[in-house]
């Protein structure tokens, strides 16, 4: 098990979920805002989807997605993602190791993880109860955790307000809108994408707050439907 809220449990994908993840994709309320509600074809997510999964927790430690589990009833609902973007120079280290907040660079030296996409994803039975804003929120903690990541992003539609909702309850705040150009382009893109961001010193700030407690200021590290965009 990866964490633990008042609900959900987290844990690693194995490849006896490969059904779980085959019927979240083949909902096209799912999937309306990721590939106009297409489904994602089960031999993709066979070949291509769970062995990415699988792959990515040796390449980035700490990092990944991860199958929620409703703990009161032990069904799978969905799932939520951190994804590395952007890493900076750290500490060296032996070629092959790992650290819970870098990748190694193929050199020798570890490349610290600076910035993180936040993802999720979850089946429509379990849309309207708050898991998603509170899956969001312990991923936040747990990337936090990381000391050399210092933004947490997630992406959407503009046109996908109840994403929008969730990024905004978990404390994300609108960062820009953009556009981007799309081979088969789906309807409401016209519109726009946009990115929600918080940053280490506005999440310290805002757990002190929470907490009613006060804290001494972080330093900040340069920068070397309920679903979202990312996959």
């Amino acid at each position: 098990m990866i964490a633990q809220t008042d609900r959900l449990s987290l844990r690693r994908f194995t490849i006896d979920d490969l059904p779980l993840l085959v019927e979240l994709d083949s909902d096209p309320e799912v999937m309306r805002y990721l590939t106009g509600g297409r489904p994602t074809p089960a031999e993709t997510v066979r070949r291509e989807v769970l062995p990415a999964i699988l792959r990515d927790y040796l390449r980035f430690p700490g990092f990944g997605k991860w199958a929620a589990i409703e703990r009161s009833s032990g069904a799978f609902i969905g799932w939520f993602a951190l994804k590395p973007a952007a890493a900076g120079p750290a500490v060296t280290g032996p070629a092959g190791a790992g650290t819970a907040s870098g990748v190694v660079n193929g050199r020798g030296g570890r490349l610290a993880i600076t910035e993180v996409e936040l993802g999720y994803r979850l089946r429509r039975a379990s849309w309207g109860r708050g898991y998603a804003s509170e899956g969001a929120r312990a991923l936040l903690r747990m990337a936090f955790d990381h000391p050399t990541v210092d933004r947490v992003f997630a992406e959407t539609m503009a046109v996908n307000v109840a994403s929008r909702r969730v990024m905004e309850a978990a404390g994300l705040r609108l960062a820009r809108c953009f556009h981007l150009q799309w081979d088969d382009p789906i309807e409401g893109v016209e519109h726009g994408e946009v990115e929600y961001e918080v940053r280490r010193v506005d999440w310290a700030a805002h757990a002190a707050a929470a907490s009613g407690t006060r804290t001494m200021p972080v330093a900040r590290i340069p920068p070397a439907v309920e679903g979202n965009r990312p996959h």
